[in-house]
């Protein structure tokens, strides 16, 4: 197997506790996953991330862990965990684990021993200041810096036992770990070698880029109408960042073959990943960034933005272009932090909802990279239809709602107009397997409601129909197996200032494929020349009448030899 296998391979993702319960205690489990292997071997991908399983008090989801070297017990056993690996294995399918090593939980006996007293020999594998010069411990205003949390409040907790205060940049229950001390990255690494023993074949970070820290930590810029200042300038791609991760690969995995290792990095810039994702330089293999799902907000957070087809266009054609040569792109319109794409940037109305969700992962998965589908993509699965803030279960969305409202006066049905449509919950209602009750997710009580239009979208209804979206992307993940183009092909961008129509070319040798997506509910015309004739190799509608002349939400992929 060669090091970028995966450059051929489509990655899918799973969210455990919203995918399948198989006890039927309204939460997903690994036996769950394990029952519906066979749908994701019939959908054709080649790996599967699981969202963490290990054990939380899930303050934060699970990303708030307190053991890295076990199962949580809502989700299983690490001898379930070991037949699911088996069961994936079996059907070539690896899978990837969500490590989580910015921040532990607060119950992690790391943190209760760094916690415990100031000249505990773990003090120093946290983040402890204490209180601003010449104010009171515990006083508003008093923390160690201005800055805000990602969850809302404060980055800083006081602690009253110690006197001090603890970096949290996100829930106050996931301290930050402190990498610069080295025994806290030799505990990291030591982890990883556990569960890569174990057989898993890779990670993906979660927010990697923040484990370096200015060590410093300045006051951020506060800015009209904030409360807390930003100050991801002191903790995104910090000094140490490029060190930290080449020692994690040197220790961690060298002469392991067949790995894949995913770093999600929020605000990380082409030119910065580049340098990540340098074989030569060792450090993952790929990045997350967040331009494109980034490209509908304004400067105010509280106002929806329409997406601007040519800004998005310009986002993905920069990375395109800036790792034509050096690294690799990985390809997402979904993840559990982002709402449902065919709602976001496509149309979830009955009549247009399938094409444009077929339309959506065409353009997608034809760029240069390796794609991520997120459970229920596959299916078109939309946005949920929240009413009040008292449906929603995320933290991030009720820690922001609280201090929109009530620390920065916006009105509550501001607020809820964006959770509503960008809110993390809407990527979180339950996996919709069938048209029973709770969509087939559970036979208890679902943790978090399943869409109503689940008795129209779901797996078993989409897997009997050629037609449906569950099929078109088996043709999708297909097409990269046996066109080499599509893994390997050059990219260029075309019609960049066309605000209606998507279109780009891939191009391997005398192999060429032009890419088309109409981004819009009318009719719309590609203004390309010189394909006449040639091989339509996939559509989501019927094909195109006359010329390039596309269906609202119409999708075409054309090859020819040049």
């Amino acid at each position: 197997m060669t090091d970028s296998w995966w450059k051929k391979s489509v990655v899918y993702q799973i969210y455990p506790r919203s995918f399948a319960d198989a006890d039927g205690d309204g939460m997903g489990d690994l036996r769950g996953v394990i029952d519906h292997l066979d749908h994701l071997a019939e959908l054709g991908v080649d790996v599967l991330w699981l969202s963490p399983v290990y054990p939380s008090p899930q303050d934060d989801n699970g990303y708030d862990i307190s053991d890295y070297q076990d199962i949580e017990p809502l989700f299983g056993t690490l001898e379930i965990f070991d037949e699911l690996l088996a069961g994936a294995h079996a059907r070539n399918m690896k899978i990837i684990m969500d490590l989580v090593v910015n921040h532990s939980s607060d119950e992690h006996r790391w943190f209760q021993e760094s916690r415990s007293s100031t000249d505990n020999p773990k003090r120093d594998w946290y983040w402890w200041r204490p209180a601003r010069p010449g104010m009171e411990p515990g006083a508003p205003g008093a923390e160690p810096t201005n800055w805000g949390s990602v969850f809302g409040g404060p980055s800083w907790e006081y602690d009253e036992k110690t006197g001090e205060y603890y970096l949290h940049l996100f829930s106050k229950k996931q301290p930050d770990l402190n990498w610069e001390n080295p025994e806290v990255r030799q505990a990291v690494y030591a982890m990883m070698r556990w569960w890569l023993d174990r057989g898993v074949d890779g990670f993906r970070m979660d927010v990697i880029n923040m484990i370096s820290k200015d060590v410093s930590l300045p006051d951020g810029r506060l800015t009209a109408g904030s409360v807390y200042a930003d100050g991801s300038a002191s903790f995104i791609g910090g000094p140490r960042l490029h060190e930290f991760l080449q020692e994690m690969h040197r220790e961690v995995f060298e002469g392991r073959d067949g790995l894949l290792t995913v770093g999600e990095m929020p605000g990380v810039t082409v030119n910065e990943a580049v340098l990540h994702t340098d074989p030569q330089r060792h450090e993952v293999d790929m990045v997350f960034q967040f331009d494109h799902v980034w490209v509908d907000r304004g400067p105010d957070p509280w106002l929806l933005v329409p997406l601007q087809l040519t800004a998005l266009k310009a986002i993905l054609g920069r990375w395109q272009a800036g790792l034509a040569d050096v690294g690799w792109n990985s390809l997402y319109w979904n993840n559990h932090d982002q709402p449902r794409v065919v709602s976001r940037y496509g149309d979830d109305s009955p009549a247009h909802r399938s094409a444009s969700a077929k339309m959506l992962g065409t353009v997608l998965h034809l760029h240069r990279g390796t794609p991520y589908v997120y459970q229920g993509e596959e299916l078109g699965m939309t946005n949920y239809p929240f009413g009040g803030i008292d449906e929603f279960r995320d933290i991030e969305a009720l820690g922001q709602y609280r201090q929109a409202v009530e620390l920065e006066g916006r009105t509550p049905e501001e607020v809820l107009t964006v959770l509503r449509a960008r809110g993390r919950d809407n990527a979180r209602t339950p996996m919709q397997w069938d048209d029973s009750p709770h969509g087939g997710f559970t036979t208890g009580t679902p943790w978090l409601p399943v869409n109503p239009n689940h008795a129209e979208i779901n797996a078993k209804a989409q897997r009997a129909d050629p037609d449906s979206v569950f099929h078109y992307y088996r043709r999708l993940i297909e097409l990269r197996r046996t066109e080499p183009a599509v893994a390997d092909g050059d990219f260029t961008m075309l019609l960049p200032h066309d605000e209606r129509v998507y279109a780009f070319t891939r191009r391997l040798g005398s192999t060429e494929l032009l890419v088309i997506g109409n981004f819009s509910g009318v009719e719309a015309h590609a203004a390309i020349d010189g394909w006449d004739g040639a091989e339509l190799l996939l559509t989501n509608l019927e094909p195109p009448a006359g010329g390039l002349c596309l269906a609202p939400w119409q999708a075409v992929v054309y090859r020819r030899s040049v």
